[in-house]
């Protein structure tokens, strides 16, 4: 894909990213979430998200600084159109995707027991998580595809560097959760593909974003904050969404190129 395929943001020529740029930027994002994260728990003594408190100060600060810096990044660039629009569509059928993970989040939530915590941890977590969705999804969905595109990579490519790229970044939770942070980088490489699906298959990154961040609280209210709690089978949708959906793609992978 050729730089005149990258629409600018505000009526002025888009200015172009390099790879080690790139790389800058996305550890400038890294740096505000963990280093932002790391010294709020610090000062605060939150090291969980159990508490409304440990949610504000261990997630929404650091994951709103992070949020700013994105789209800050996208329209200095003059890229916000391109990371906020998509104009790469698929076939109909890849719209599969998102209806499993919607499916996977409405079922996969112990509402009884997450409603213990009361209204406003709900809220505040609901919030949390879509500041991740966002700020990922504008990083790596967003910047990240639309660097790959005008560096002129085919879109398999695309797809496939932006997921492994995704995946790695996510080797940085080894600071605070160690060795099991490898599994997770190489779930979360697999999950990078099917929020690329989605983008593509919604023609825009609001869908896989909102998405994302439901996902997210699904599986924090599932495996951290409910885990004193008596086993709710639903907590395994969001597990399954991985097997289903590779499953389905490996099938179907000649067939998501429109004719």
């Amino acid at each position: 894909m050729s730089a005149v395929d990258v629409s600018p943001s505000a009526g002025r020529a888009p200015r172009s990213l390099s790879y080690p740029m790139f790389a800058v930027v996305v550890l400038t994002y890294l740096v505000l979430i963990q280093g932002g994260g790391l010294l709020l728990q610090k000062l605060t003594g939150t090291d969980d998200f159990l508490s409304t408190r440990s949610v504000f100060f261990a997630m929404i600060i650091p994951l709103g600084v992070a949020l700013a810096f994105t789209y800050g990044v996208a329209a200095y660039l003059g890229w916000l159109r391109p990371v906020l629009r998509e104009d790469h569509p698929t076939r109909p059928w890849v719209r599969v995707v998102p209806i499993v993970f919607l499916l996977a989040i409405a079922f996969g939530i112990d509402y009884s027991a997450l409603a213990e915590k009361g209204w406003v941890y709900i809220v505040v977590l609901l919030l949390a998580t879509q500041l991740v969705g966002w700020g990922e999804e504008g990083m790596f969905r967003g910047i990240g595809v639309t660097v790959l595109r005008r560096h002129g990579l085919t879109e398999g490519r695309v797809a496939l560097w932006s997921s492994l790229i995704f995946g790695a970044v996510h080797l940085s939770n080894v600071v605070g959760h160690g060795l099991s942070a490898l599994p997770q980088a190489i779930m979360v490489s697999l999950a990078g593909y099917f929020f690329y699906l989605i983008r593509r298959a919604t023609r825009g990154n609001a869908a896989n974003s909102i998405i994302h961040g439901l996902f997210d609280f699904t599986l924090l209210s599932g495996s951290a904050i409910l885990v004193d709690q008596p086993s709710y089978a639903g907590t395994l949708l969001p597990i399954l969404v991985y097997p289903v959906l590779a499953l389905i793609l490996f099938v179907k992978r000649h067939d998501i190129e429109p004719a």
